[in-house]
């Protein structure tokens, strides 16, 4: 399998994806320039990473949506490539309209950096395969404005069609407001798109791929995508 890595000026988790990409997970992955006007053949799964995307000017991922880049990035989804945007990344996939719904302000207005634990709402994704439906996952955080909202229909489709990843949980996956970290509706950490090979989430798998980090429960998307990937081989 071979990931395609977008950086964009002011990205910070670049380097992190490829390293969990290509040393924790054991694929391949090159990094793609944010003024490219395509993605490689070769490539199987497009990340959108973490950071501040030219400074988060105006809004998160408001201008790194008009990049060279994403026009291609939305051609190899409509063909079905596999995108995953982190934190940033999903800002950048909400803005650009590949996924519904818009990340606003956390709701206590502070930017929030700590550990979350997450429970599997969909693991029929290429995203989600390998995990049991319910299963949790601890993975970090870190950003001002992962305040997931859309309007009641856009919800209710979500809902409806079984389109959300993950969403926040306690240790035990109890979902409640207490183990809302930033105020999201239906306490929704990741979303799918209709496809459903175009995921947004804003914890960091890449941050919990190796046991000297803390936790190697992010290994286990990765390890989906590529299970995913052999089957459709197959």
């Amino acid at each position: 399998m071979k990931y395609g890595i977008v950086v964009f000026p002011g990205s910070n988790c670049d380097m992190d994806a490829k390293y969990a990409t290509s040393v924790n997970a054991g694929e391949e992955s090159e990094f793609l320039w944010h003024k490219e006007t395509s993605v490689p053949p070769d490539v199987d799964c497009v990340i959108l990473p973490g950071g501040f995307s030219y400074g988060d000017y105006l809004r998160c991922g408001a201008i790194a949506r008009f990049s060279p880049i994403m026009r291609a990035v939305k051609e190899f989804a409509d063909k079905g490539g596999y995108v995953l945007g982190i934190c940033n990344g999903f800002q950048i996939l909400a803005e650009s309209g590949m996924l519904p719904g818009a990340l606003l302000k956390n709701k206590n207005l502070h930017f929030i950096r700590k550990d979350v634990y997450l429970k599997t709402a969909n693991n029929s994704s290429p995203f989600t395969s390998s995990l049991k439906k319910g299963e949790i996952l601890r993975l970090p955080i870190a950003h001002g404005e992962g305040n997931y909202y859309a309007s009641e229909d856009v919800l209710k489709r979500l809902q409806d069609e079984d389109r959300i990843a993950f969403r926040y949980c306690d240790e035990n996956g109890t979902v409640s407001e207490e183990a809302n970290p930033n105020g999201s509706l239906d306490n929704i950490a990741g979303v799918l798109n209709e496809k459903g090979n175009v995921l947004g989430m804003m914890p960091h798998p890449e941050r919990y791929c190796d046991p000297i980090l803390g936790g190697t429960d992010g290994l286990k998307i990765f390890r989906s995508l590529k299970e995913s990937l052999l089957n459709v081989i197959a």
